[in-house]
């Protein structure tokens, strides 16, 4: 669904015309290695430097080539000593930031050159990664891989647009982005849009295509739960208009990502937007298959802006929560939020089928009388990234939290959901540090992640930026 990441190779050889011309095939050689193991991943298009470079002219011809071809980052390779000068030339031209790959091969001083040209990028402030070895062992492509995901989820961000629907929700000061912040770090667009429009365009919405909705909702999901009241069909069918108005507003204003406010004028006088935010978010519709559009309740831009990264670098749905609650007995937190969890996260599946029979539609509770459904379920268990992108005096730092999503068993799961909000969907997630240490330090009431291990990408991705970081981990 999502394309694959474009990286280019430049090699480099000593600049002495004979040594060079020894050194070429060798050169060739771990170059097409370097090629073959990235292309075995399935992640990666690559693009070949047709030159190795050993003058300054090949340098910036084929640093051309790789801007040319739009590449989404550079890796300069080294297996051999290197003009340290050639590579200040071609990150003058293609695209960065740069990966630096050191090849073993003990008989050619290849490290020396490594060294000598990262030290010439230090100098100039080229931002760059060091990695060496060999490219068949495992844990070196492991750490290629790790950059290569993170430079791409980066200069992906640079001219995509992100939405505000509405505007700060119920006075959260870290729900309202820094416009000069996110277009001098990373390079994002911000428009405003009003609320109204997700009113207006849902009246235009065909009654046959929310009753289509509807019977595809009653027919795939375990229960809908329906009160008369709070939660009946006219309101069911009035949140999949609104989840189609808010397709078009996305279109219409080509979005990237987006946030809605929702409370309290949807909320209290329209209705929930729970439908729309979790089917935004997550790979299907009623109407078929589509890619994760990031989509973040009550307007929280750094937690869109921190999903979007996620998704860029998992290409999965990412989730939204509240920290709700902390259980000491059983040493997790509650995370919960009003509908915002995609139902992705109920069998961890891209198969609707798989995911929906264990998803119920309650209606909504007293803080949203407006009424509509809440898009219920425990989110399936597993290894989490959590991680959220947050300012302290200004400055931005992303708190990163291995966590496991944890399952009690259906009774348990139960008991414990009604611990706090039953209608709502929860993530039970187990921290690998303290209470005490996360609740002190972290600096927002939401979180965000998706299923495996990202905590080198996100590490990778915060050194590019140049922003802080603190990884909660023992």
């Amino acid at each position: 669904m999502m394309e694959k990441i474009k990286v280019g190779i430049i090699t480099f050889s000593d600049g002495r015309p004979k040594v060079n011309a020894d050194l070429l095939e060798i050169n060739k050689r771990f170059q097409s290695e370097l090629s073959k193991a990235l292309q075995s991943t399935n992640e990666i298009e690559v693009v070949e430097a047709k030159e190795i470079v050993s003058k300054p002219s090949i340098a910036k011809s084929e640093g051309l080539r790789m801007k040319n071809a739009g590449v989404h980052l550079t890796i300069f390779n080294y297996a051999v000593w290197a003009f340290p000068h050639f590579s200040v030339i071609s990150s003058k031209f293609a695209p960065g930031p740069f990966l630096l790959f050191g090849n073993v091969n003990p008989q050619y001083p290849g490290m020396v050159g490594m060294l000598a040209a990262a030290g010439a990028l230090d100098q100039t402030g080229v931002i760059h990664k060091r990695v060496w070895g060999g490219i068949k062992d495992p844990k070196v492509l492991k750490q290629m891989l790790s950059f290569i995901r993170a430079a791409y989820a980066f200069n992906s961000l640079r001219g995509q647009r992100y939405g505000i629907i509405g505007g700060r929700p119920m006075g959260m000061y870290t729900a309202v982005p820094n416009v000069d912040l996110w277009n001098s770090i990373f390079g994002i667009d911000i428009d405003h849009i009003d609320q109204y429009d997700v009113v207006r365009l849902s009246a235009e919405v065909p009654e046959s295509r929310a009753e289509a909705g509807l019977k595809w909702l009653e027919s795939h999901v375990k229960k809908v739960h329906y009160d008369g009241k709070q939660l009946t069909p006219e309101k069911l069918k009035l949140q999949i208009k609104s989840y189609h108005a808010i397709q078009k507003i996305i279109k219409d204003n080509e979005l990237d990502f987006a946030g809605i406010k929702a409370q309290p004028e949807l909320t209290d006088n329209f209705a929930t937007m729970d439908v729309a935010e979790a089917f935004m978010n997550d790979p299907y519709d009623w109407e078929g298959t589509h890619e994760p559009f990031v989509f973040a309740t009550e307007a929280d831009s750094d937690g869109a802006l921190t999903m979007q990264i996620f998704k860029s670098l998992a290409k999965t749905p990412v989730l939204f929560a509240d920290v709700r609650h902390y259980e000491e007995k059983d040493n997790f937190f509650d995370l919960c939020n009003s509908g915002e969890h995609a139902t992705y996260f109920a069998s961890k599946s891209f198969n609707p089928e798989e995911n929906l029979k264990k998803v119920e539609l309650y209606p909504e509770g007293f803080y949203f009388p407006a009424g509509g459904a809440s898009v219920r379920h425990i989110a399936a268990p597993g290894h989490v990234t959590l991680a959220r992108l947050t300012r302290k005096n200004g400055k931005y730092w992303m708190a990163i939290l291995p966590a496991e999503f944890l399952d009690f068993g259906e009774k348990k799961n139960e008991e414990k959901a009604k611990a706090t909000q039953i209608e709502w969907p929860h993530a039970f997630a187990r921290l690998e540090v303290s209470a005490d240490e996360f609740l002190s330090t972290y600096d927002s009431n939401h979180t965000h992640g998706v299923y495996g291990d990202w905590i080198d990408e996100l590490v990778d991705f915060c050194k590019i930026a140049g922003i802080e970081y603190k990884v909660y981990k023992k």
